[in-house]
């Protein structure tokens, strides 16, 4: 059977360049980057290389990347080393769970807490977080791209506001970096957070971007690895592919793959609601990664579609897949203003390096079938009907 993979946004292939780049660091090259000997400077040059790759990426300074085993450990270490009990902390209601649980747990050791609202296109307004500011805020996280949606949100006036004020800054830039443009001085963000596997590389590896002269308290006690800010020997071979996938994300956005990608979403979009009824964008109207659609579907349940697609060949998701299985409909689309029938209706479609024109058409031929099928035996969809 032919399989397509639309789910980026949950992981992605790792590329054959970033593997080839990679496995020398399993068996000849093994050595300890915190050895002084020959076999431990070999890594260790391998460590800071990738180090320089990631800092291009993001248009920081090689010093101010600190390694991670992922986006959620990078949340963490940047939430939970920046503010402490009696901290203001602002947020909201529509980042990945990594942060917004990271925040209940500083409200719990005695921070307080505003989540800001979005609107109906995922959307923080600014002014939200201006009014939210307090004497005793200590930082603001606001996600750069919604791992549901793709919507972008408006991070550097946030940024702007954040030093207007003398409040700290963090991003989650998970599923933004690689598909858009980072610079971390435009941001004027104090922490950044990527990870390796929604671009490319394997799963188990990230950074955390920290601005020069930003007091962080480490998550991990142990040894002086990172600059002290991250204790625990160096998994090179996941440090080598995140800075392979970093050069060929900074080389691919320099050419012009965003737009490739965006042409082939696009049309993806397109091609959907001029066959189904009844559909439509979550985030319609909001500037958006490339990759990625949310669309719903009425009448019908998305973990449905997602099934039924799957026995056919396409590979979707209906949001985030760390919460699969979850019995709520998704806390992004609730925040937006879905009713909970239709969030629960929704079906996120997330492109990547490897899709092709092919494969779209493949989904366009599959989707408004399937859909069909499923509103066929909906009872829903037969009160809609005949009413």
């Amino acid at each position: 059977m032919r399989r397509i993979y639309l789910d980026n946004n949950a992981t992605t292939p790792v590329l054959p360049e970033v593997f080839e780049a990679m496995r020398p660091y399993f068996a000849e090259q093994f050595g300890n980057a915190s050895s002084i000997h020959h076999h431990g400077q070999e890594t260790r040059a391998a460590v800071e290389n990738a180090r320089a790759s990631v800092a291009s990426l993001l248009g920081a300074n090689a010093s101010e990347i600190v390694f991670t085993s992922g986006g959620t450990e990078g949340d963490n270490l940047a939430i939970a080393g920046l503010a402490k009990a009696g901290d203001h902390v602002i947020t909201s209601s529509v980042e990945h769970h990594a942060v917004l649980h990271a925040v209940k747990h500083l409200e719990e050791i005695g921070c307080d807490v505003t989540v800001v609202p979005v609107d109906g296109r995922c959307l923080v307004d600014p002014d939200d977080v201006r009014r939210a500011l307090r004497p005793n805020t200590k930082l603001v996280s606001i996600m750069m791209a919604n791992n549901e949606t793709g919507v972008l949100q408006a991070v550097e006036e946030i940024g702007k506001i954040a030093t207007e004020a003398g409040v700290l800054f963090h991003t989650d830039a998970v599923q933004a970096a690689g598909k858009v443009p980072i610079d971390v001085n435009r941001i004027g963000c104090h922490a950044l957070t990527i990870s390796g596997h929604k671009m490319h590389a394997p799963q188990g590896i990230g950074a955390v971007y920290i601005r020069k002269g930003t007091k962080l308290e480490p998550l991990f006690h142990g040894g002086r690895h990172e600059r002290s800010q991250r204790a625990g020997t160096e998994n090179v071979p996941g440090i080598v592919a995140l800075g392979k996938a970093a050069e060929l994300a900074k080389a691919g956005l320099d050419r012009g793959d965003d737009r490739r990608l965006a042409a082939l979403r696009d049309k993806l979009e397109r091609g959907i609601l001029a066959q189904v009824e009844d559909a439509g964008v979550n985030g319609d109207g909001a500037q958006r990664v490339p990759n990625t659609t949310n669309i719903h579907f009425d009448h019908i349940e998305g973990e449905s579609l997602v099934i039924a697609l799957d026995l056919k060949g396409l590979a979707v998701s209906t949001g985030a897949a760390c919460s699969s299985g979850a019995i709520e409909p998704s806390h992004v689309l609730i925040a937006m203003g879905l009713r909970p029938e239709q969030a629960r209706a929704s079906i996120r479609f997330s492109l990547g390096k490897q899709t092709t024109e092919e494969d779209i058409e493949f989904a366009l031929a599959l989707v408004p079938e399937c859909v069909a099928r499923l509103r066929e035996i909906s009872p829903r969809y037969t009160r809609a009907v005949s009413t």
